[in-house]
Order: structure tokens, then C-alpha cells, then sequence
């Protein structure tokens, strides 16, 4: 029997798409290219982010989705019809039961937002899920138990903090701080320290490349180019991590201060709980070297990534589907 029900991980950055039955089958960037003046749509995914900071003036390559929140509601419906006929063919009798991911600190307008776009999109029902916890049931979590566990999804527009147990959340918050706000760091620091302007791509390929959220043993070096601000030139100038650390510990610093107000309102038995399991993270954000070591540093909670963080919220939302299925089906 083919099935054709989806876990759909809504990103700010990216999208990922897991069916039942087959795991996470598509991830692609969350950019749709459109042409100003006919309206239509003129790539979807990795061929549009390809497309970022570099289109005529008539094409235009966007981001739908501003801090895990639909900004533009037609683009974000055309692009998830664009995904869904894309993961699971064209050939199905059945709409599919599509469970969506969301920030847990949407409000009801946003997450009826995502529903009616998901229903647009060919859903034959649609299960909102938050994020924490889709990312605490892919990173391995038992979330059924009444013990408390930490999960910190850093994604591309948020980042989602929640103590869970008993297969709810106790307490939560979600901060728009995460991934892009890295890359502005690094294009702001640039920009002040060696007169560059750099775009958002470079700066992305310099925070992978070697961005550092905690000092080094030994500094990394990259040369990176851009124009220069003073002679409207292009220029190169070598970077070190030792400076990416300077230019992100504003941001990073901000994520850790949001654990630790979450931590501040944790009951005490869960509190105990977290202080023996540790703190997990989840999410491209958490890829950022030395984030770990900085989480620990600052909570004295020793922090572990799941093993792989980028696809963590897909396999939890998909699984999450799964259980919802039999569940329906019986």
C-alpha cells in the first residue's frame, strides 16, 4: 500500500518533506523567484536561492516565510503545492493527511494561516504540531514520560526553547533569533570592522565555513570578497573565526539568555530532571561551532546535539503523522 501522508518541517531557511513510510524525502531552500511584471512563479527552491541578491530588477527571489511566519501568503501557497505534487507525485487518488510544523509562540491567526495555506496546497487534513516537540520526538526523545527534557531548536527566523514532559510542554518561549540573524551579524561586523559589504550568502558560507560561537584552541581563516564601502571596489579580506566569535557573541548571547529565563520558570522536579539529562539541540542553527560549549558554560548543564539536527523537526513531525494515521485509520 503507498502512502501519501506527509510531516512537512515549515522552515524560515529551508523545507523539508517526509513521507510515510519512506523518511524525509525532500529539503530544499524555502525561496520562490517570481517575475514582477507577469506574476509568475519562476523557480522554486534550490534553483531560486541560487538566485538571491543576484536578479534583474524584474525577477524577484523571495523568502515567504519571515521567522517561521508566512509573510506572503500566495507565494507560501504555491511553493507547498510546489513541494507536496514534488514528494509525492502526481499520481494519488487520496489527499494526503499532512501534519505542519510551526514556532511555538505562533498566535492563532499565524497558525490558522498555515492550516488554510496547507489546505489550499491539496491537504486532505491538517494537524498543526509545534516545533519543540516534533524536535524532541526526532532527536530519540521518549516524550510520553513524566520526566522533564530540554530542547532548543535553533532554525533559520526562530528559536524554539521548551521543557517537555508527558507529551506537552511546560514551559516554552520562541525568540526570533536564530540562523539569519548569525548571517546579519557577520555581514553587520564586516560592514563596521573592514569597510566590506558582503551579501547574505557569504555570510552563510562564512559562518559554516568557520564560524565559532565559544573561543578556539586554534583559529580558522577564510578569504572572503565583497565590495569595498571607501573605494566602491571589490575586495578581499582574510577572517579569522577568532572573528566570528566577536561578531556573533551579541546573537548567541541572546539565545542563551532565553534558555536561561526558561530554565528560571521550570518546576523544580523538571529542573532536576534537565540538570541529569542535559540540554539537547536541534536545528541548522545548532551546527554553529562552539554552541554547545557555550550553552554549557553559561547553564553549567552539560548540552549535546541530536545527531542530526537539520532533519531532527521533519522526522519528528513524520513520525508524529504516523501515529496520527493508525491512529485515524483504525
Amino acid at each position: 500500500m503507498q502512502y501519501t501522508d506527509i510531516g512537512i518541517d515549515l522552515g524560515t531557511a529551508s523545507i523539508l518533506v517526509y513521507l510515510r513510510g519512506k523518511g524525509v524525502v525532500l529539503k530544499e531552500p524555502s525561496v520562490v523567484a517570481y517575475d514582477r511584471d507577469t506574476e509568475k512563479i519562476r523557480a522554486i527552491g534550490e534553483d531560486a536561492r541560487l538566485m538571491l541578491g543576484r536578479t534583474p530588477g524584474n525577477i524577484v527571489a523571495v523568502r515567504p516565510l519571515r521567522q517561521g511566519v508566512i509573510s506572503d501568503y500566495k507565494v507560501t501557497e504555491q511553493m507547498m503545492k510546489y513541494f507536496i505534487t514534488k514528494a509525492i507525485g502526481r499520481k494519488t487518488f487520496r489527499k494526503p493527511l499532512i501534519a505542519v510544523c510551526v514556532p511555538s509562540g505562533v498566535t492563532e491567526v499565524e497558525r490558522k494561516a498555515v492550516e488554510d495555506a496547507t489546505l489550499m496546497a491539496g491537504a486532505r487534513y491538517v494537524k498543526i504540531i509545534e516545533e519543540p516537540i516534533a524536535a524532541a520526538i526526532g532527536a530519540g526523545i521518549d516524550i510520553t514520560k513524566p520526566c522533564g527534557n530540554m530542547i532548543v531548536d535553533i532554525g533559520g527566523g526562530t528559536s524554539d526553547i521548551a521543557v517537555i514532559s508527558l507529551g506537552g510542554t511546560v514551559v516554552s518561549t520562541s525568540v526570533k533569533i536564530a540562523g539569519d540573524d548569525f548571517d546579519e551579524a557577520i555581514v553587520r561586523y564586516m560592514r563596521k570592522k573592514h569597510n566590506l559589504l558582503i551579501g547574505e550568502r557569504t555570510a552563510e558560507d562564512i559562518k559554516i565555513k568557520i564560524g565559532a560561537a565559544y573561543p578556539r584552541a586554534e583559529a580558522d581563516y577564510m578569504d572572503v570578497r565583497g565590495r569595498n564601502l571607501v573605494t566602491g571596489l571589490p575586495k578581499t579580506v582574510k577572517v579569522s573565526s577568532e572573528e566570528t566569535e566577536e561578531a556573533l557573541r551579541e546573537t548567541t548571547t541572546q539565545i542563551v539568555e532565553a534558555i536561561h529565563g526558561v530554565l528560571e520558570k521550570t518546576p523544580p522536579e523538571l529542573a532536576a530532571d534537565i540538570a541529569d539529562r542535559g540540554i539537547v539541540l536541534t536545528g541548522g542553527g545548532s551546527l554553529l561551532r562552539g554552541l554547545e560549549d557555550l550553552i554549557a558554560s553559561k547553564t553549567g548543564i552539560n548540552t549535546v546535539t541530536a545527531e542530526d539536527p537539520m532533519t531532527a523537526v521533519a522526522i519528528g513531525t513524520g513520525r508524529y503523522v504516523e501515529f496520527l494515521a493508525g491512529y485515524r485509520e483504525e
